[in-house]
């Protein structure tokens, strides 16, 4: 390893130690931290301000140290995404048993979308992909339900920065195109990806929403085209939609 990747392995070593060590102790001084981290005063003030400074700690007017909300707020999102990977298990799953396909559950990592779950076709042909795959959104049906949850704030900075590579010749390549394609899909409630992103092969995805109405992952079914049926998927589209609803109420929405 060389030099900087050691200091910068050391560096989050500390950082967590400090952290920890808030998390037992109510309010603490400098020295009483320094006793419980192990860590010298003059190395434990400049991890303490860096963290004041990202809002992770606060320094009351005595000079005691206490965690602020921040890091609740951190920690409950982990939580609710454990809740939505356990309540979402056996939805993904009987979506695979109703199509014999891959189903995938993606959530929003900055302006990508990843895959954290995966049920794999039954088929001996089938498509590749694995857990933890960064997607894009604007050429996948998982992609495109997380930008259609977004907010127009949201929605324009991503169409600011997103560079529209032309993975097949079925991929949108304008940004009044991609737009219109995030309306129709808000509008509808369900997307679809008919090989913008790989070739021969089809995808229907519906949104997951929380108790808030918003939008926290997504889930797709996908379809090698051969095995696609085009006057059935009306039919699959409600499937869909419907399982990715009882797991919305699962996760405590209530529709309008």
């Amino acid at each position: 390893m060389v030099e900087n990747e050691k200091q910068q392995t050391s560096g989050v070593v500390r950082t967590i130690a400090i952290l920890e060590a808030l998390a037992h102790l109510p309010r603490t001084n400098l020295e009483q931290l320094s006793r419980q981290t192990g860590l010298p005063k003059a190395t434990l003030l400049r991890f303490l301000n860096t963290l004041i400074g990202l809002g992770y700690v606060n320094r009351d007017s005595a000079d005691q140290y206490n965690l602020t909300l921040k890091m609740f707020s951190v920690g409950s999102h982990s939580l609710e995404h454990l809740d939505l990977m356990d309540s979402a298990s056996p939805v993904a799953q009987r979506l695979c048993d109703t199509f014999g396909e891959t189903v995938h559950m993606g959530i929003l990592d900055d302006y990508h979308a990843v895959y954290v779950m995966k049920k794999e076709s039954s088929y001996t042909i089938r498509m590749y992909s694995r857990v933890g795959k960064s997607i894009p959104l604007y050429c996948t049906g998982i992609g495109k339900i997380l930008l259609a949850g977004m907010n127009s704030k949201e929605v324009e900075a991503y169409l600011q920065i997103v560079k529209l590579k032309p993975y097949t010749p079925k991929t949108i390549r304008t940004i009044d195109a991609l737009r219109a394609e995030i309306q129709q899909v808000k509008r509808q409630g369900w997307a679809c990806d008919n090989e913008e992103h790989e070739m021969g092969t089809f995808c229907i995805a519906a949104p997951i929403r929380d108790y808030s109405g918003h939008v926290v992952a997504a889930m797709s079914v996908s379809w090698p085209l051969f095995r696609f049926d085009m006057n059935e998927r009306e039919k699959y589209t409600k499937t869909i939609m419907d399982e990715c609803m009882s797991l919305s109420k699962q996760l405590g929405y209530e529709q309008g």
